[in-house]
């Protein structure tokens, strides 16, 4: 077969055609910052006392349907005056008297497209089979409406929607005015909306989104999947994102540079000024600052730039991320026009040509993965809480890193990362230098650059361009943009062919995707001045449970054997990266399944098995060999299961995932032999299967650490649940995964259970959705029931505002079944647009 890449792989046609987990001990810890909520993105106003505020749009939206070719299904888009003037002549869904109480009630986050029905067709399988694109016209645009008031009172303030994320093409409307267009499915925008918003009376916002085109190769989604806000500041205010933080270390001591950005947004000069307060996470004051003052004409910005010292700084790091506040407060004629805040962090990073990545001037291999994402039951549409739940697993499998892949990311993500302990390769979609990509880098590096998780920007991923001097001209012009507004952090671009050609004397660090040793070495042979990282590797395949491949039904065996022409194994990849210091880490492809781009196998599978974690949550047989190999604690994972009926007398591949020395396996209390562990590698026996144990025994130095077993289990007899989280906030956004196991009379789970389960929720709360991490399933992730695949199945339950108790009770036929209640807490609910 030819070294094809993955999308080379995906497009030809080739690929054939198919016949929970608790979070790591501390995570509850570091999932909550200093007031026991979760932290906000840069640029929040403080708690009270603000002229600035900044409220969630989220709840009491209408969604509808629209039409991509039929504008009498889309509401005359397209043949109505909707262009020739402003007000009432906008499209009708825009206009006070229209009536949508005909459409659905939704609140924020939304993905509609993880609602359709899977279909099978050769132009939707990688995108997950959703019926999205040119040939779904019906079901490819979707309008949202919203209907809120503005007070009086806010007559003269400086008004502005802000939007992290809509998939794809959007065009918004406030009031019947045409507000603009959006053309990315994940770059941040925002619209002033001062001059159109009706004062003292009811506003009528509207958002078209068209998901007719894609972007990536893989799912992603439809709708308004991230949230919306709308501030309100004075017109001295600090814009959007417009305060930036640095800090260079030296002898315990910090030297902190703020630069902050002021806008005068009205006729007159203003003479201001800046004062800037570091608070550190127990709301101790560190350091203040009040910049001279300056005067501001009429509708211009000016930048001020600070220095403070803040001595002996706890330093943001992987194990301790500790984070810092800037409070900025502009005054202007002697009051407070503007106050936000922006997260930020202290450390230092430099990649070594020689010795790799340091962080705090300690050498880091970041043991990194990629991921997408989109989420078992929900989508594209994660509320924040899950992208902590997802940050943690990783975390507790021993990641360190993590590569936006291959897009701007959630700003909840970022904010996860940073709270964890995660570094990033903050990736932007569109790799070239037309306005619109230069735009959608912009508003990336602008968000994102306070971040202290964020050790490197990537330009772009397996370019078409990567090896031309086209590719290096519009690669400089993107450098040229990021150094100009980040001058403290590296670009890397993930390159899978062209190395040493096109873009790579632009990048400052080389980005390997998918290459074995001797091209590694010979490229560090020609160019050793590089640094280097592995920006894309592994690609293993597994599905879990599974232990021999089954093209029919789409499963791939759990065993670190398979992998597509461009792939490797786990193994084969981290021992090479391991072994030379000069290569900085990696990140493995993908850390978790996401749908889309099911490999290697078609219809009917219709999700990804690349990842280490299965779309729920729950961890695959590989997740071990990263937590033995990416850790210091002793690991010794045994697989597969014991439950092999009608296989008596048949060889059974058995393995171990271990960091101890040596390994000793038992079956029925039988030694079966010792095997020692090299580096980086496995222990594995052929076993002649009988039902029974089997038993591995795990030593260091010569004593006997620990012990792992795998039974012959009874028939499923009970269900048992875990909430990842007992206490919830009624805040109606925090949600609690819970994780179903079908276990029999002993406890113990069965891991070829496949049981149709039933949820019945009832006080204050609401079943947000389901899943199962199968691959191949065709089931609704918004139901009421979930088939469990291998004995597992997750549910994840979302608050209301109000305090009390969510209970789950869970049913299946002919099985015990379970209950669990989740307390949601009295919560002061985030600001938000009544």
């Amino acid at each position: 077969m030819p070294n094809w890449t993955r999308r080379d792989f995906l497009k030809s046609g080739i690929a054939a055609s198919a016949g929970a987990a608790s979070l790591a001990p501390d995570a509850e810890r570091l999932l909550a910052g200093p007031s026991g909520e979760l932290s906000g993105s840069s640029g929040q106003p403080p708690s009270t006392g603000s002229p600035r505020e900044r409220l969630l749009l989220d709840f009491g939206w209408r969604f509808h349907l629209g039409h991509a070719s039929d504008p009498s299904k889309d509401f005359d888009y397209g043949r109505d005056r909707g262009y020739q003037k402003t007000g009432d002549f906008f499209f009708k869904p825009s206009r006070h008297d229209f009536d949508d109480t005909g459409w659905d009630a939704i609140d924020l986050p939304h993905d509609w497209a993880v609602t359709l029905p899977f279909h099978e067709d050769r132009w939707l399988t990688a995108h997950g089979s959703k019926p999205l694109g040119r040939d779904y016209p019906e079901t490819s645009i979707g309008w949202y409406r919203r209907v809120f008031e503005v007070p009086a009172g806010d007559l003269g303030r400086r008004l502005s929607l802000e939007f992290d994320g809509v998939f794809r093409d959007s065009t918004v409307a406030l009031n019947g005015n045409l507000l603009g267009r959006n053309l990315s499915g994940y770059a941040p925008f925002s619209h002033d909306v001062t001059d159109h918003a009706w004062y003292g009376r009811k506003n009528v916002l509207v958002v078209r989104v068209d998901a007719t085109g894609h972007e990536g190769w893989w799912y992603e989604g439809a709708g308004i999947y991230r949230h919306v806000w709308l501030v309100k500041t004075s017109p001295v205010h600090v814009p959007q994102w417009g305060a930036f933080v640095t800090s260079e270390v030296a002898d315990g001591l910090a030297t902190v540079t703020i630069a902050t950005e002021v806008s005068n947004d009205q006729e007159n000069e203003t003479s201001c000024t800046v004062v800037s307060k570091i608070l550190d996470s127990k709301d101790s004051v560190v350091a203040t600052h009040r910049a001279p003052a300056v005067t501001i004409t009429g509708w211009q910005r000016e930048k001020i730039t600070q220095k403070v010292k803040v001595s002996k700084p706890l330093l943001w790091s992987i194990e301790e991320p500790n984070m810092y506040r800037l409070e900025t407060t502009v005054e202007a004629n002697g009051t407070a026009a503007d106050t936000c805040e922006t997260p930020f962090g202290i450390r230092t990073i430099r990649f070594d040509k020689d010795k790799g990545f340091f962080l705090n001037g300690k050498a880091v291999k970041i043991k990194g993965t990629c991921n997408h994402q989109d989420h078992a039951g929900v989508g594209i549409a994660l509320p924040d809480r899950l992208q902590y739940f997802r940050i943690a697993k990783l975390k507790e499998m021993g990641s360190n890193g993590l590569r936006t892949s291959h897009n701007p990311p959630t700003p909840e993500l970022m904010d996860a990362c940073d709270r964890l302990g995660m570094v990033v390769l903050d990736e932007t979609r569109m790799f070239s230098s037309v306005p619109e990509a230069l735009s959608q880098l912009s508003r990336l590096i602008r968000r994102d650059r306070n971040h202290p998780s964020v050790v490197f920007w990537s330009t772009g991923n397996e370019e078409a361009e990567q090896s031309t001097d086209r590719g290096a001209r519009m690669c400089r012009t993107m450098k040229r943009l990021v150094q100009r507004l980040d001058p403290t952090r590296p670009i890397t671009q993930a390159m899978n062919g062209g190395w040493g050609e096109g873009v790579t004397p632009v990048l400052d660090i080389m980005g390997f995707n998918y290459k074995h040793a001797p091209e590694i070495d010979g490229f560090r042979h020609k160019f050793p001045d590089k640094p280097c990282v592995g920006t894309e590797v592994a690609s293993t395949v597994s599905t879990r449970g599974i232990y021999f491949n089954d093209p029919m039904r789409g499963y791939v065996s759990a065993y670190d054997v398979n992998y597509p022409p461009w792939a490797t194994t786990a193994e084969e990849w981290w021992q090479i990266y391991d072994e030379r210091p000069w290569l900085s880490g990696g990140f493995v492809w993908t850390g978790f399944d996401y749908r889309g781009e099911p490999t290697p196998y078609g219809w009917p599978c219709i999700s990804s098995h690349f990842g280490l974690i299965d779309t729920c949550g729950f961890f695959k047989d590989l997740a071990y060999y990263y937590q033995a190999w990416w850790g210091d604690k002793p690991v010794l994972h045994l697989f597969p299961h014991w439950n092999w009926a009608d296989s008596e007398g048949k060889p059974i591949d058995v393995w171990c995932f271990t960091n101890l020395e040596k390994v000793e396996l038992f079956l029925n209390g039988e030694s079966l032999g010792t095997h020692t562990v090299q580096r980086n590698a496995h222990a594995a026996w052929k076993v002649n299967y009988v039902p029974g144990t089997i038993e591995a025994r795990g030593y260091r130095g010569g004593r006997q650490v620990m012990t792992a077993k795998r039974e012959t289990t009874g028939d499923p007899a009970r269900i048992t649940l875990q909430a990842d989280r007992a206490r919830i906030s009624a805040d109606g956004e925090d949600v609690s995964v819970i994780a179903v196991s079908v276990v029999d009379p002993q406890g113990r789970v069965v891991p070829v259970a496949h049981n149709l389960i039933a949820f019945e929720v009832s006080g204050n709360g609401k079943l947000l959705g389901v899943g199962n991490g199968d691959p191949s399933s065709h089931e609704a992730d918004k139901a009421n029931q979930r088939l469990v695949f291998h004995g597992l199945c997750t549910a994840i339950m979302q608050s209301t505002k109000e305090a009390g108790g969510i209970t789950v009770k869970v049913t299946s036929p002919g099985l015990e079944s379970a209950t669990v209640t989740v307390e949601c807490e009295e919560a002061t609910p985030r600001p938000a647009v009544a």
